[in-house]
């Protein structure tokens, strides 16, 4: 493999999140499981790092030097988890789109392990193909396992990587929390043509945003939009990159709000499509956004992990008197298949298939919605609804996910939330399982369909029972001032 294509395979990747979404899919995988991330900017001898560290199972000298390399993968499915990568790419084009050179750090409980990926090195050196150092040393005594690659892959690493000393790369894996993990470090970032760093690490301490993007807003049809934040905010977009997060994520030492976006959506209805080239019926939700109503569209996941967001159909293309503003709908098109960078679906005809049923299915919800009385049909006049209809959080513990009883607004929940805040005394404990959700056909009935059943019922009822209230003593929900005592906004890899 040449060493050029190290950089061609990167530009694959469009934007800098997409890249850094790899390295993250590569701890959620199953094989890897991580519970956290930590990603951070550090100054290394003068250089500006971007770091990925994980808690997760960490890799033998045999699988690091397979990632490093091309034509591998080892994903697998575990514990019913599909992994989100198939290609075993990710690494090489996500770290390469970021910067020109990387380091990784990783142990398993019996060998600490480094390994470079740099296009800096296979330049100095003139090579022909691409070359990766990796060297081996024992976890426990920390002296370098003796193999045939080992001192001139030591002796490469220490004369082309931001280390110059063996202490200097054993302490990098300190840095790793546990007896296992991997540590990534990335310099010589990307720059723009101006010369300016891609990544912006000064402008907010707590995120890492893209440089010079235009966030101005503009008109579509008539109707003001907005680039959501997702796209310049690393923050924001790994609070909505996993359909149901199951991994912690600090950025710059302090916790992402990481979000179920189906769970966060108000006046929400359900709706199914049963594509005619699968047997397999897939759920949509379909809800106002309780953020900001300039920023809708279809979120399209697959294998939990977000492909494409705030895709504008149906009625939300040309939305001259702001029809399906605010409107955020919500899919995992496990059925079809994502594209080489994950940024995009293969432009196929079941995925036309699929867009067409969406954007009926969204004019259906927006006219039944409409057909409401007192609904303000205009998106300037239209207020935002705050609270979900649901509030779901996820325990910082056992990463369960909770709904708590009542309407509670996210915002107002502590950054660190447990189990026993709960005051559903059923699910008050780490031990007990998530709540299930319901996937039954009356999930997916309209409203109106509902309201029909419903009369149908209440004639059916004896009278006394008219006024029978589900929750007529609703119980007693922790204030944000009982859960204050608690709540660490920042916290660094000691604390977890």
């Amino acid at each position: 493999m040449s060493p050029r294509y190290l950089q061609s395979n990167s530009s694959s990747h469009t934007r800098p999140f997409s890249a850094i979404a790899e390295l993250l899919d590569n701890a959620v995988d199953p094989d890897v499981s991580a519970r956290t991330v930590f990603i951070d900017v550090e100054e290394v001898k003068n250089k500006s790092c971007l770091t990925f560290t994980d808690d997760g199972c960490g890799m033998t000298p045999h699988k690091l030097h397979r990632m490093l390399s091309f034509g591998f993968t080892d994903k697998v499915i575990k514990k019913s988890q599909c992994p989100i990568g198939v290609f075993g790419n990710g690494f090489k084009s996500g770290s390469m789109r970021l910067g020109k050179d990387a380091l990784v750090f990783t142990k398993n409980g019996g060998t600490l392990t480094v390994g470079l990926l740099s296009q800096t090195y296979l330049e100095c050196v003139q090579a022909q193909a691409v070359i990766v150092p990796i060297v081996p040393f024992n976890q426990q005594n920390k002296k370098m396992i003796i193999t045939e690659d080992s001192l001139p892959s030591l002796e490469a690493i220490l004369n082309y990587s931001i280390f110059n000393s063996e202490n200097d790369l054993l302490a990098q894996f300190d840095a790793i929390p546990g007896k296992k993990g991997t540590r990534v470090l990335i310099w010589n970032i990307r720059r723009n043509k101006n010369g300016k760093s891609e990544l912006d690490f000064d402008t907010d301490q707590y995120d890492i945003l893209v440089s010079d993007f235009d966030t101005e807003e503009k008109m579509t049809g008539g109707v003001t939009s907005e680039l959501p934040e997702t796209e310049y905010s690393l923050r924001a977009f790994c609070g909505i990159l996993y359909m149901k997060p199951r991994m912690k994520i600090f950025l710059r030492q302090k916790k992402v709000t990481t979000q179920m976006i189906a769970k966060s959506l108000a006046n929400v209805e359900y709706d199914t499509y049963k594509p005619t080239f699968t047997n397999k019926q897939v759920r949509i939700t379909f809800g106002f956004s309780c953020k900001n109503s300039n920023q809708f569209g279809i979120m399209m996941y697959h294998n939990n992990r977000l492909i494409k967001s705030f895709e504008k159909v149906g009625c939300q293309v040309k939305p001259t008197r702001g029809e399906g503003v605010g409107v955020i709908g919500v899919i995992e098109c496990n059925f079809l298949k994502p594209a080489y960078n994950k940024q995009d679906f293969e432009y196929t005809k079941e995925y036309r298939l699929t867009i067409n049923a969406l954007a009926q299915k969204l004019n259906a919800y927006w006219r039944e919605k409409t057909s409401q009385d007192n609904f303000e049909t205009s998106a300037v006049a239209r207020p935002i609804l705050k609270v979900p209809d649901q509030t779901w959080v996820q325990c910082d513990e056992c990463l369960k996910w909770r709904k708590l009883p009542g309407k509670i607004d996210p915002s107002m929940l502590p950054a660190r939330w447990f189990c026993y805040y709960n005051s559903h005394p059923k699910y008050r404990r780490c031990s007990v399982p998530e709540e299930q959700e319901l996937i039954d056909e009356d999930l997916c009935l309209s409203k109106a369909k509902k309201q029909e059943q419903t009369v149908e019922e209440k004639k059916k009822m004896p009278m006394e029972n008219e006024n029978h209230q589900v929750f007529s003593n609703p119980p007693k929900i922790l204030t944000i001032q009982e859960m204050a005592g608690l709540n660490n906004k920042t916290i660094g890899y000691e604390g977890i």
